[in-house]
């Protein structure tokens, strides 16, 4: 067995039965493509590689036979590869990823220029209607050329996505693997929320009790990232507003932070989305905050709470709004109820309801209740219960 195989699907299996072509130009960033080849591999998908002959100057084609487990392509020969993996074949690439991508190979596929194997092969796949994926990589004052832009934009209105560039130190640097991976998904994955945005609200927030200490909720933002990673995989134009969290936000999907209630109330009066889920561990009460630091040295204090707004409210009659309803040690039949209670006291058009004590590591367990039809339940890693719910959803537009 080829080492690669030995890692397939491990991260999921959203590139199952998905062939790919790597192309790989002369850009400094193309040692990244080894690393890149096998996160697409994590995914499940089946990756080939082809080098232009520059790019084989930075990463050795024998170094890509070992991430993608075939022959890396460095020249076009008597075997016409490019006809076999982007041509009319029936078992053809699903989707050719030119990363990096050069200024120059970039302006050569605009004009129709194919005198690399990387060129030829955008050739046979714009003629073939193959999805194609363009990373940049090239010095900033390239990528501002205007016959660069020019060719960009000639490039984008025949279909063709581009991830990034990353600016950062006068270049125009290749966008991270986790971006590219997350582009390759969603091109692959299809449109069902195409021109529809998504706020996914998640995270605690924090209400202070003075200058140093705060009451906070055990939430960790999971939840409410894997549903935004859903919602993008499945086309649509997503925004994160996040509280405190534990977890690495993704930096491909626009985030606003916010930290206590009051501060995402603000943010709420500019709610102009299709969807909004509200996963958030938000706080029902906060301290009257005390000034400066409350001294370390007394035997007890007494906090005063009072009620802060509901941010489900503040919503609701705006757009379509999925509220969240966590419970510890209830029976189903209350679990339910409670949250068809929540659900009509709100006015919401669907409610996520979970046991607290059935997620585990690994696993979680929810109910999607809606007044038209009976309580569905989802379960599996919390990738593939947020998948499944962003799917399920997709009927309330």
């Amino acid at each position: 067995m080829h080492p690669s195989e030995s890692i397939r699907g491990m991260k999921s299996a959203r590139l199952k039965d998905r062939m790919i072509v790597l192309a790989i130009t002369g850009s400094i960033a193309a040692v990244e493509c080894l690393e890149l080849a096998r996160d697409l591999i994590r995914h499940g998908a089946d990756v080939h590689a082809v080098l232009s002959e520059d790019g084989a100057k930075l990463i050795t084609p024998w170094a890509m036979e070992f991430a993608t487990g075939h022959p890396a392509i460095v020249e076009l020969d008597g075997r016409v590869q490019h006809v076999d993996l982007l041509g009319d074949s029936p078992d053809r690439a699903d989707l050719l990823l030119i990363a990096p991508c050069t200024a120059n190979t970039l302006s050569k596929i605009a004009v129709g220029i194919d005198d690399t194997p990387v060129t030829t092969m955008a050739t046979i796949a714009l003629g073939t209607g193959i999805p194609i994926l363009i990373a940049p990589a090239m010095h900033a004052s390239m990528l501002h050329n205007p016959f660069v832009q020019e060719n960009i934009e000639r490039l984008r209105s025949v279909g063709v996505g581009f991830i990034g560039p990353r600016m950062d130190e006068k270049k125009a640097k290749i966008a991270d693997n986790e971006e590219i991976v997350a582009q390759v998904i969603r091109a692959l994955s299809g449109h069902a929320y195409e021109g529809k945005k998504v706020l996914i609200i998640g995270g605690s927030s924090e209400e202070p009790i003075d200058d140093m200490r705060i009451i906070t909720n055990r939430g960790t933002g999971e939840t409410a990232v894997e549903l935004a990673k859903a919602a993008f995989f499945q086309g649509a134009e997503v925004e994160l507003w996040m509280g405190r969290c534990q977890i690495p936000l993704p930096n491909y999907i626009p985030t606003r932070r916010f930290v206590t209630v009051e501060d995402l109330l603000d943010l709420v009066e500019g709610v102009d989305h299709d969807l909004v889920l509200v996963p958030a561990a938000l706080s029902d009460f906060a301290p009257m905050r005390k000034k400066g630091k409350i001294s370390s040295d007394r035997d007890g204090m007494t906090l005063e709470l009072r009620a802060v707004p509901k941010v489900l409210s503040k919503i609701v009659g705006k757009t379509k709004v999925v509220g969240f309803k966590a419970e510890s040690g209830v029976r189903e039949e209350a679990l339910l109820s409670k949250a068809m209670e929540r659900l009509e006291r709100h006015g919401l058009d669907a409610m996520v309801a979970n046991d607290l004590r059935l997620v585990k590591k690994g696993s979680t367990e929810v109910y999607l209740v809606e007044r038209s039809s009976n309580p569905l339940k989802l379960k599996g890693n919390k990738a593939e219960v947020a998948w499944s719910l962003m799917a399920e959803l997709r009927g309330l537009l």
